[in-house]
């Protein structure tokens, strides 16, 4: 048994399949000499694709975004035609009967062991050159992601480093039931992907992937934060009774779609879908989500294969419109920075900070054409909106000072005057602040007058706020939403955005977590986005309180100095309240 983070509740009994073994340890059989030809060839092909990529990239980011930005991929094309770099592959291909796969996994660690012996800053940099032109060569060479599911028995629990978005698109529609990663944390890209799917998933298990192998039986408990490697029949058949009541009860729970959300003193709330793709927005409709609270578009940057243009980007908000009929959708600006990072912004060198950094807003200001490009298709999908009878509402991250939004009402400006200059059509939409760093959060009641509403991004403010990078095990217990210092802010934000009558939501992580969603409707809030999987439960446990009910929760958790007693009072209060939510809560 190995105890991680909680980040996905819900429990899963399955069968590993590891896939840090594809790439990061692919397979060490050799070749025959009459496959030795065939292997050099589909590295012959696979270099020419990524050529092919590198090239058709250079060229689109420097007309969107500039000649600068895309000279990353002229180095990573000249990595790609260096005579030792495809020698060496040729050569371990040929004289030790390696796979092409075995051979860049060779290839390296080569790199990786000689750029870590020079003090050279520059070159210590290019080794991420390389790995990126690297996997960009596996990628091409087999679909390293897709399970032979007909070799493994019963559903798949992945077992990975790190689950990236492209890794999770490229799992289609893989039967997995579960996720296990070495790194990250709550606010991951493996947390929020198994969230948005209703997956039971652990974070933070340190050398997971040392102690077991595609094939192997393996037990997540998403709840408890706990992942049981070959367990013996006690425990499977404890917890696959426990994976049945959960099933059952998130099925059961799903029937209330169609039902208002409400208190039971008949006070109507908003329950709203965080987003990454169409796919979420379809789950979320059948969620019963009454919206869009946040688009995260940055998925849409981070999965394409070059860099998605306007119509292209219109093309994926229209789609996205459709999919959640005669709804609001709110889409944030491109979220780029800290750990989600794409080489033509100028992000392939490293920085001290990166949380603190060239990031989010930040770094949009840094290329308004780029930018625009993304506000522009915003504006005419608003157009679309309105004709389908719903709305959009444009937000924009890590929003610090008045001068920043006052600067993003002017970009906005000059978008509307050039689009009306091309006659194409568009609508005017809504401005909203992402509220995450705290100095926004104090000052909040000087900002409001220049903004039309406010999204709280919970997952950055808490880290800001306690100043621990929640993606640093030494230091992510101290990133708690509910830590007093928390709560007080919180409580302050929601209360004085109320008072101005700005429309305010949460659509960080707690406004899914049924300890925290007792605590934020105690504070005022009646606007909660979330992943879609966690509507339902959240609409049911809403049915069973009052806002009286959550106001003297949240009067006693204010009063309490640590932030073990406050999880443990609202752990006793959540049993009181609704008992069947300690299935979908995380501990």
């Amino acid at each position: 048994m190995r105890k991680g983070i909680a980040v996905s509740p819900g429990v899963a009994v399955g069968t590993a399949y590891c896939i840090h073994e594809i790439f990061v340890n692919p397979d060490t059989k050799r070749l025959e000499d009459s496959e030795v030809t065939a292997e050099l060839a589909a590295y012959e092909s696979a270099r020419d694709r990524t050529t092919a990529d590198l090239n058709a990239l250079r060229t689109k980011v420097e007309g969107q975004v500039g000649r600068d930005e895309a000279a990353i991929f002229a180095v990573q094309e000249s990595i790609l035609r260096d005579a030792d770099f495809t020698d060496k592959v040729r050569g371990w291909i040929v004289d030790d009967r390696l796979t092409a796969a075995a051979a860049l996994h060779q290839l390296l660690n080569h790199y990786t062991s000689l750029f870590a012996r020079t003090r050279d800053n520059y070159l210590k940099e290019r080794v991420n050159d390389v790995r990126d032109v690297i996997v960009r060569l596996s990628s091409h060479l087999s679909d390293v992601l897709k399970p032979e599911t007909d070799a493994l028995d019963g559903p798949l629990i992945i077992v990975a480093d790190e689950l990236l978005p492209s890794q999770a698109v490229a799992l289609g529609d893989t039967d997995v039931r579960g996720i296990v990663t070495q790194a990250g944390s709550q606010t991951s890209h493996a947390a929020i992907i198994a969230r948005s799917r209703g997956i039971p998933a652990v974070s933070g298990i340190s050398g997971i992937l040392r102690q077991i192998t595609t094939g192997d039986a393996i037990i997540v408990d998403g709840r408890e934060g706990v992942v049981i490697v070959d367990p013996d029949p006690e425990a499977r058949s404890a917890y696959l009774k426990l994976e049945r009541e959960f099933v059952h009860l998130r099925d059961e729970l799903a029937v209330n779609r169609d039902l208002p959300a409400m208190t039971s003193d008949g006070v109507k709330l908003e329950l709203l879908a965080n987003i990454n793709g169409v796919s979420d927005a379809t789950t979320a409709a059948a969620m019963g989500s009454t919206g869009v609270g946040l688009f995260r578009t940055e998925y849409m940057y981070l999965t394409h294969p070059t860099v998605p243009d306007e119509d292209e980007q219109l093309a994926t908000y229209q789609q996205i419109i459709d999919a959640s009929p005669n709804s609001t959708i709110t889409i944030r600006t491109l979220d780029i920075g800290g750990d989600k990072t794409v080489p033509y912004l100028g992000h392939n060198h490293q920085e001290a900070n990166p949380f603190l950094g060239w990031r989010s807003i930040r770094l949009s200001f840094e290329h308004p054409e780029f930018f625009s490009t993304q506000i522009r298709a915003v504006l005419r999908a608003s157009r679309y909106a309105k004709q389908q009878g719903g709305a959009v509402r444009l937000m924009f991250p890590m929003i610090t000072t008045i001068d920043e939004f006052r600067r993003v009402r002017q970009i906005v400006r000059r978008a509307q005057q050039r689009l009306a200059k091309e006659e194409k059509e568009y609508a005017d939409v809504p401005l909203g602040m992402m509220l995450e760093v705290p100095a926004a959060a104090i000052a909040i009641d000087t900002i409001l007058p220049v903004v039309d509403f406010v999204s709280v991004g919970s997952n950055d403010l808490v880290q800001y706020l306690m100043a621990a990078d929640r993606d640093n095990p030494k230091v992510s217990h101290l990133c708690q939403p509910m830590a007093p210092a928390v709560l007080r802010l919180l409580t302050n934000v929601i209360r004085t955005c109320r008072a101005q009558s700005t429309p305010i939501t949460v659509c960080g992580e707690m406004a899914g977590q049924p300890r925290t969603f007792v605590l934020l409707l105690g504070m005022g809030l009646r606007s909660f986005s979330m992943s879609p999987a966690f509507i339902p439960s959240i609409k049911e446990l809403a049915s069973h309180m009052t806002i009286a009910q959550a106001r003297g929760v949240l009067h006693h958790a204010l009063e309490m100095k640590t932030t073990t007693h406050v999880k443990r009072f609202m752990a006793d209060q959540l049993r009181k309240i609704s008992p069947d939510s300690v299935l979908f809560d995380t501990a």
